[in-house]
């Protein structure tokens, strides 16, 4: 019996421009192995989390124009991050579509929640008490994943009702974006179609 997924679901993507060139390796099937060089060391620590909490295998060098700010490198890794997701998916068959997670983290609380659907859409309620995380501006969390939503086709809800510290929050939301992303990217083995009445994705 064929399986619902025989080739590796994995990507392997380039993207240089004047402000950014970067290199991503993506195994949705892996151990979550992290091996991420952006420059941007606050978003390095949340790319980790993402691989060892979703379980991916996940390899990104990245150089940018860091002498300007951080926003092209973080923006761009994202985009490519969304892409690298859609190419491993591939056409989506027997994925279970759909993923959420609750994490505490301290004092805050991340909901996350995402579905696969083909058609971007980004949802952020999310207040940080500090605008920046070390040198990390807390605007580009919601722009990281804005991106990634967009490229990866998905929808991403992200509401964190509470919390008093900006890095615990971020750290939140990352680690619960990880545990939906493993939820959705998931097989059902009792669904080895296109999850969806439509019947493609």
């Amino acid at each position: 019996m064929a399986t619902s997924h025989p080739a590796p679901r994995r990507a392997v993507l380039t993207r240089k421009t004047h402000e950014t060139d970067i290199r991503l390796e993506l195994n949705l099937d892996g151990t979550g192995r992290a091996e991420i060089s952006t420059g941007v060391g606050f978003f390095d620590h949340m790319l980790d989390h993402l691989a060892r909490h979703s379980m991916c295998d996940l390899l990104v060098a990245a150089t940018g124009d860091l002498h300007i700010d951080s926003h092209h490198t973080v923006e761009d890794v994202s985009l490519v991050l969304g892409n690298a997701f859609k190419e491993a998916l591939g056409d989506k068959r027997g994925i279970n579509r759909y993923g959420w997670a609750s994490v505490p983290m301290e004092d805050s609380l991340a909901n996350v929640a995402l579905d696969f659907s083909g058609r971007p859409a980004f949802v952020f309620n999310v207040e940080f008490p500090a605008p920046k995380i070390g040198e990390f501006d807390v605007e580009l969390v919601p722009e990281a994943l804005r991106s990634l939503a967009n490229t990866a086709g998905m929808n991403l809800h992200v509401n964190v009702p509470y919390g008093a510290n900006s890095h615990h929050i971020a750290e939140g939301i990352f680690k619960a974006l990880a545990k939906a992303l493993r939820q959705a990217a998931a097989i059902d083995p009792r669904n080895t179609g296109i999850p969806s009445t439509k019947g493609v994705l």
